[in-house]
């Protein structure tokens, strides 16, 4: 059987070949390659902790975060290893970080306490498009004549959440109010469709559907008032109808009456008079109901029809935000003569730097409005909201 089983072992092999000195240096190149990436890695390790606790000690050594680590230290706060530092946010928020043996950071966040007066950002006001058809039910209260608007918990006003948002630059400004939206279908859906955002929208308490109205209004971005009708010097002969302020009815009776009108829709920041002279002009009959008006933190809006309006100092005393509108500008139902009246708004606001402008909600006066409004946007006049203009005249 002469096989290899037989040979002695070792023997009868094929020579050993030598390895050349390339080969051993290729080999140990190539271990020094693997050290050096082993090397590398650690030291990379290293360094970035280095890293991560400079930065630690640079962030201790702020002033500001020295004098907030050292506030929160007051209240027994802080890390047994290398400090604490804290911060905080313009939401209210604390925010305090602790640093750990290993350069790592504990971030803890606590509510600030809220003390002191309410400041609202008027810039911030207003409601997401989205649900600006719906009221913010925090801003409501339910009574025997329906939802009545009232002032939130935290001071926030419906005239503010409802209010229309504008870029807060000082430029002329112009607030043009369409009233008696809600009598007519078809006047109320072209003035709602086809004027500009910015122009504001007044419904008649005495409307119909006037919530429908109301959430389409605000969902195409108008800010919007009650029109709340009162009596003139000729009632009986004229009457605006059967929940008319009067002046001969007690001061309850007029509440009631009111509360009625607001009942009737939501989301609006504030009232504005529908004739009215002769009530406006009565000082004792006004006071009760701007008193409410102002409580429930609305605006009232004056049409500037009556001379004889007492609507300006009792307002001041009952600190409401108000404002009288410098043109009735559908005087004559024209188009063109509409367009003259909004031209001298124009030039009121680039005297004053505000304006307000008041029309009906005619074809012609939309038509106007709207070609006017495209042309003052371009001339660099700002069409705003009425509530920015009574905001600018009611506070300092």
């Amino acid at each position: 059987m002469g096989t290899d089983l037989h040979a002695p072992l070792g023997q009868g092999r094929p020579p050993k070949t030598k390895r050349s000195w390339r080969s051993y240096k290729a080999v140990f190149c190539g271990g020094v390659g693997v050290i050096g990436v082993i090397a590398l890695s650690i030291y990379v390790i290293r360094e970035d902790d280095g890293l991560r606790r400079v930065a630690a000690n640079v962030e201790q050594a702020s002033p500001k975060d020295k004098s907030a680590s050292s506030k929160e230290a007051d209240g027994g706060a802080h890390s047994t290893q290398t400090g604490t530092s804290s911060e905080r946010t313009a939401s209210g928020a604390n925010i305090e970080r602790m640093a750990t043996g290993d350069g790592n950071y504990v971030t803890k966040y606590t509510p600030r306490d809220r003390t002191g007066p309410l400041v609202i950002d008027a810039q911030r006001m207003g409601q997401d498009p989205r649900v600006a058809g719906q009221p913010n039910l925090d801003l409501v209260e339910e009574t025997e004549d329906g939802k009545l608007p009232i002032v939130g918990a935290d001071g926030l006003r419906p005239m503010d959440q409802y209010a229309r948002p504008w870029s807060g630059e000082r430029g002329a400004r112009i607030a043009i109010v369409i009233s008696g939206l809600g009598l007519s279908q078809t006047g109320s859906q072209k003035a709602i469709q086809q004027l500009p955002a910015g122009v504001t929208l007044a419904f008649a308490a005495s409307g119909n559907s006037l919530q429908r109205w109301m959430q389409e209004a605000r969902r195409k971005g108008h800010e919007i008032l009650l029109q709340v009708p009162f009596e003139p010097f000729d009632y009986p002969a004229n009457d605006p109808g059967p929940t008319t302020l009067l002046t001969a009815n007690s001061a309850k009776d007029n509440l009631s009456l009111l509360h009625q009108a607001m009942a009737r829709v939501t989301n609006y920041t504030g009232i504005v008079n529908y004739q009215g002279a002769h009530y406006l002009s009565d000082e004792k009959a006004l006071r009760p109901v701007l008193q409410d008006v102002a409580k429930r933190g609305l605006l009232f809006l004056d049409d500037g029809t009556s001379s004889l309006s007492k609507t300006g100092s009792v307002s001041d005393a009952v600190k409401l935000p108000h404002a009288f509108a410098d043109v009735v500008l559908d005087g004559q139902v024209q188009t063109q003569a509409i367009l003259r009246k909004l031209d001298e708004l124009g030039r009121i606001a680039d005297r004053n730097g505000t304006a307000i402008g008041i029309a009906a909600a005619y074809d012609e006066s939309i038509d106007a409005v709207r070609q006017w409004s495209e042309e003052a946007t371009q001339r660099g006049i700002e069409i705003v909201g009425v509530s920015a203009i009574v905001r600018d005249k009611s506070e300092p």
